[in-house]
């Protein structure tokens, strides 16, 4: 009985000892997901976690968001950095040809050097949200404090110029770059971390039509698309792409009002949808 008991217990040892190195792997080679949006009270852990329990988790979500019958066709468009003097003026013409409000992701620093830019991005009817103080390189390295210091120093700074209260309610990373630890600290503030559906790589040097097909074929219901205020191949692809969508069925809209629209699992877990 003794001997079996132990050529029982072996293969168990083995199995666990799989699963314990499997896991080890995950977590360190893997980097966290991407999700479109973490809302101030969600579970960072489960959002984000190489961890086992976490993946099963987002895999149970996943399962049940298969099951989804109404999809909504709202698209965001969001202008990371800046504002830029002669980009950004260029942009918000565009975006006011093609009666499209956006949401604009400033950096406080930029803000400070030019606020009648900022104020204008506002009066033109767009979102003002929050990219940090400083734009800092390594933000996924920030302490929590210092995470807090940086958005609230650039609310501080963009409330001079604009008064939207997503200011201090959204914000998105530096380069998206984060870790659970940062989000929670970003959360703790009082933020949602807003990150992004779909990004076309227009801050690498893109042509527009491969930026705009790019948009086109990711597309999904609802929608968050990353893009940046500094960029003119970015600027030049806009009407074709707003054409586009618009032809399509889909609502351009902030991402305030998305998330106000929609439920944060639908933004995390969209429907793709052809162009």
């Amino acid at each position: 009985m003794k001997g079996r008991r132990v050529r029982v217990a072996v293969p168990i040892v083995v199995i666990v000892c799989v699963l314990l190195a499997v896991t080890v792997r995950l977590t360190s080679v893997h980097p966290p997901p991407i999700p479109a949006v973490i809302v101030r009270t969600a579970d960072a852990h489960r959002l984000l976690s190489a961890n086992l329990d976490a993946r099963a988790a987002r895999l149970w979500q996943n399962r049940l968001s298969l099951h989804r019958v109404a999809d909504a066709k709202l698209i965001a468009l969001s202008f990371d950095d800046g504002p830029y003097p002669v980009q950004t003026p260029l942009l918000l013409d565009v975006l006011h040809d093609l009666d499209v409000k956006a949401t604009f992701f400033l950096i406080g620093e930029d803000a400070e050097k030019f606020p009648e830019l900022t104020s204008r991005i506002a009066r033109d009817g767009n979102e003002i949200a929050n990219h940090t103080l400083t734009h800092p390189a390594r933000f996924e390295e920030l302490s929590a404090e210092q995470v807090r210091s940086e958005l609230l120093g650039a609310a501080d700074v963009l409330e001079r110029y604009a008064h939207d209260p997503a200011i201090r309610t959204m914000m998105r990373p530096p380069h998206g770059r984060f870790t659970e630890r940062t989000v929670i600290a970003a959360q703790a503030a009082g933020f949602d971390v807003v990150l992004w559906n779909e990004d076309p790589g227009d801050w690498r040097t893109v042509a527009p039509e491969n930026l705009a097909k790019d948009i086109e074929l990711h597309a999904t219901a609802p929608d968050v698309v990353l893009l940046h205020s500094g960029r003119m191949e970015t600027t030049e692809m806009l009407p074709e792409v707003v054409a586009r969508f618009r032809n399509a069925g889909y609502e351009f809209v902030t991402v305030g009002e998305l998330l106000r629209r929609v439920p944060a699992e639908q933004i995390i877990h969209p429907i793709r949808h052809p162009v």
